[in-house]
């Protein structure tokens, strides 16, 4: 199996931002996703930006993907999205059917992200059609699922047209509003929300009444409150998933895509205090199962 690193899904100084990829340079990850894909107000890294750091990390030997915008809600962030798909030297990740429609038009391969909620098999087969080389399963769903479409691919024959990537450490993304959460929770409105998102460079954790995390708010994008973690369940990926996805949470983020690596061929347990993996089991979302 590769490994990727995913976007950074959350707002974090330039200097962070740098410091990380200089990392992730020197890291064994195999992919590199790159770009905003959640708020067009953080503007502190331009599109520019993220080609040029991009172009960086591809002549470190690293495979890297532009992501785009889940949720488009202007002509400006149109616009940004078209910028994007013609930087002439990197793949796009579509995190949204505008992405889609825009790289089939550029004659652009692309990347269809865990922000497209794909089901079946007859879904995936239009999207290769529209030049689909990598589909990254939505986040909410299980190994035995995976399994089922996976074995429907083969039966039509298209199952070799393009890898499969699983999302397995992180904040879960579970759900995106035209609504900014992070600045209602600080009394603002969105379009004065002054980006306080940068206050919270791992999201605003939301507890029950009982004190467990329940959501992280990381802007419009609400998050799984436990940290999403199948380091524990890469036996069951061989045969079926091609990449595994670590979403960065910080400079350990890169630490512990090496130990994915390193315990990919072992099936000795790894402690994952305060994680959770329901999803993969076909079991509640915030649980943890052995």
């Amino acid at each position: 199996m590769k490994y990727s690193l995913g976007p950074i899904l959350y707002y974090w100084p330039n200097q962070q931002i740098e410091e990380f990829y200089h990392l992730a340079k020197a890291s064994s990850a195999d992919i590199v996703y790159l770009g905003e894909t959640v708020c067009s107000k953080r503007r502190n890294m331009k599109a520019q930006d993220w080609i040029d750091l991009g172009q960086q990390l591809s002549q470190a030997g690293k495979q890297v993907v532009i992501s785009t915008m889940a949720l488009l809600e202007a002509p400006s962030e149109i616009r940004n999205l078209k910028k994007l798909i013609d930087n002439g030297d990197f793949t796009i990740e579509a995190n949204d059917f505008s992405a889609v429609e825009e790289a089939h038009k550029a004659k652009l391969p692309f990347v269809c992200g865990p922000a497209i909620n794909i089901y079946n098999a007859y879904a995936l087969k239009v999207l290769l059609d529209q030049g689909m080389q990598r589909w990254v399963m939505p986040v909410e769903l299980s190994r035995d699922w995976l399994q089922k479409l996976s074995n429907e691919c083969l039966e039509m024959g298209i199952r070799e047209r393009f890898e499969i990537e699983v999302f397995a450490y992180g904040h879960l993304p579970l759900a995106y509003s035209a609504r900014c959460f992070t600045a209602q929770s600080e009394g603002k409105s969105k379009d004065n929300c002054e980006t306080c998102c940068i206050n919270y460079p791992t999201g605003r954790v939301v507890n029950s009444q009982e004190g467990q995390p329940l959501f992280v708010l990381n802007g419009i994008q609400t998050l799984s409150g436990e940290c999403y973690d199948l380091i524990n369940d890469q036996q069951s990926m061989k045969g079926l998933v091609d990449i595994v996805r670590i979403s960065p949470l910080g400079e350990e983020s890169i630490e512990h895509l090496e130990a994915f690596r390193l315990r990919s061929n072992t099936i000795e347990h790894f402690p994952t205090p305060d994680s959770v993996n329901g999803y993969w089991h076909q079991i509640a979302g915030i649980r943890q199962q052995d």
